[in-house]
């Protein structure tokens, strides 16, 4: 089963000192070394900040789009990680050593994918 793993932090939190972020950086380089190693590992990235955001609406056919993110939350998604894991329970292990869940969240969801054949929801096994 594929889950993904979304990081979120605090937007409203102090900016991280040049140490502390090489800190942080190197403790997302060792999990990710981790996931790889375990052969969970299917894809991953850091997303640009928040504010570089555009939201697309579509109503009655017209398109409209507004700087940043939809929700107004002091949380942001900041990256994902896509993983394998045979069921929740494994999943929710590696979320939880995810260093984003030291100082924000981390929300663990199932992976759906639409069947090219006959455009079928399914989630992936």
């Amino acid at each position: 089963m594929k889950y993904l793993i979304l990081i979120y932090g605090d937007t409203n939190a102090a900016p991280m000192t040049e140490a502390e972020m090489q800190a942080e950086m190197a403790a997302y380089g060792e999990y990710t070394a981790k996931l790889a190693a375990a052969k969970a590992s299917v894809g991953g990235a850091a997303l640009h900040p928040a504010h570089t955001a555009t939201t697309v609406r579509v109503r009655n056919g017209k398109i409209t789009t507004s700087d940043g993110p939809f929700a107004e939350t002091k949380e942001q998604l900041g990256g994902y990680y896509l993983i394998d894991a045979p069921n929740l329970d494994e999943a929710i292990k590696w979320a939880a050593q995810c260093p984003g869940a030291k100082h924000g969240c981390c929300e663990v969801r199932p992976v759906g994918i639409i069947s090219d054949a006959d455009g079928k929801f399914e989630f992936f096994q």
